[in-house]
């Protein structure tokens, strides 16, 4: 169940800083001004989800290889 929740968690965290990526990329494209915005988000985030994947990774390491599907 711990897999399950940490993978939830994980997804929830990459899809919201994937939404922001989007919505200011949509919004340069309306006003280059917003380029700025999007240029800090994705420089603060992309670390932030690469060391997220890092500690995933880590942890599905130790626990060995993954249970059969249903």
């Amino acid at each position: 169940m711990e897999f399950r929740i940490r993978y939830s968690e994980m997804k929830h965290s990459m899809n919201n800083a994937l939404a922001v990526f989007l919505a200011l990329a949509e919004l340069s494209q309306r006003n280059p001004d917003n380029y700025e915005k999007l240029a800090k988000s994705v420089a603060t985030r992309t670390p932030e989800i690469a060391t997220m994947i890092q500690e995933f990774s880590a942890y599905l390491d130790t626990k060995g290889p993954p249970p059969p599907l249903r």
